[in-house]
């Protein structure tokens, strides 16, 4: 039998030493302390004064005695049935100014993207140019351009315009200032640049060999357009078309500056509720319906539309 010696022996095992744990990582909780003054900035400057105009909306009394909340949620059916005209003429003018801008904004970004060339910046320069100056400024000019016995107002009278928007009761006999024509004109002037930049970012994305490719395929431009082009800036068409008809819908600059009472949106009754009469309930519940209002139409467009893919 062969024996070990002690000094042959192993060695005795070292104890096994415990895992340590990884080093924690500290970088994983710096993109929240970035966002945390984005969340405060919406929590203090949205979410507050949504829930303290909620709370405005259903309240009842008066500026001398006091307002206090009683849950009278009647408010919200007496704005909306005294002033459904308003809500209705305002989804009327946002989406007629909205359309506008689409017919008037697609061919302008697609010269800008495919066309423009060397001219490429200069012409962005000019389409964001209305924001070098005020939005009252650019809506007192339309005053001006519009004026009665001006050139354009001759020009439409002379090219029979006028009969014809008279017939459609844009206008009023001679005249374009405070008729809903001015109001459609002033927002579709104001808001353009916001459906312009959209579709001229959707269209620059569009790879230039897929128009090649179509036009290998013997397709022709209107074809290339229809099923190449067209179909592949719908995601501007949609932001576009958003950023255009939710401003338009509440703004009352426009038909306050341009219009008339009869073309009153709720944008002015809203400020009319809030500045001169002082019905803090009621303005507060027209504000919640124009806000739950558009949100379903939005919804309802985006999903109808099949894009999520917003610019």
């Amino acid at each position: 039998m062969t024996t070990i010696t002690e000094a042959e022996a192993p060695p005795p095992l070292a104890p096994a030493t415990p895992a340590k744990k990884p080093p924690r990582k500290r970088g994983r909780l710096v993109p929240y302390w970035l966002l945390l003054p984005g969340i405060l900035w919406l929590l203090v400057f949205f979410a507050l004064p949504m829930v303290y105009q909620a709370s405005t909306s259903v309240q009842t009394g008066s500026l001398e005695k006091g307002y206090q909340v009683t849950w009278h949620f009647a408010t919200y059916w007496d704005a909306l049935s005294e002033y459904w005209p308003q809500f209705l003429r305002s989804v009327l003018y946002a989406g007629s100014a909205t359309i506008l801008c689409l017919i008037l904004g697609y061919p302008l970004a697609y010269l800008i993207a495919f066309r423009a060339g060397r001219w490429r910046n200069l012409i962005m320069i000019l389409v964001i140019a209305p924001f070098f100056t005020s939005f009252l400024i650019r809506t007192l000019a339309w005053k001006t351009i519009l004026a009665d016995g001006g050139p354009v107002v001759g020009t439409l009278n002379s090219l029979h315009v006028l009969d014809v928007t008279n017939w459609l009761g844009m206008t009023a006999g001679d005249r374009v200032l405070a008729t809903p024509l001015a109001v459609v004109c002033g927002l579709t002037y104001n808001f353009l640049p916001f459906m312009i930049l959209p579709l001229y970012t959707s269209l620059e994305r569009i790879d230039g060999r897929l128009h090649e490719a179509a036009g290998d395929l013997y397709a022709r431009p209107a074809t290339t357009f229809r099923k190449v082009t067209f179909p592949l800036s719908m995601p501007g068409v949609v932001s576009g078309t958003l950023l255009t008809f939710i401003p338009a819908a509440g703004d009352y600059v426009n038909a306050d500056l341009l219009g008339s009472t009869d073309t009153r949106m709720v944008g002015n009754v809203i400020q009319t509720q809030f500045l001169r009469i002082l019905d803090y309930p009621t303005a507060a519940a027209l504000s919640f319906i124009l806000m739950a209002a558009i949100l379903i139409m939005v919804t309802l467009y985006i999903r109808k539309s099949g894009t999520e893919d917003l610019v």
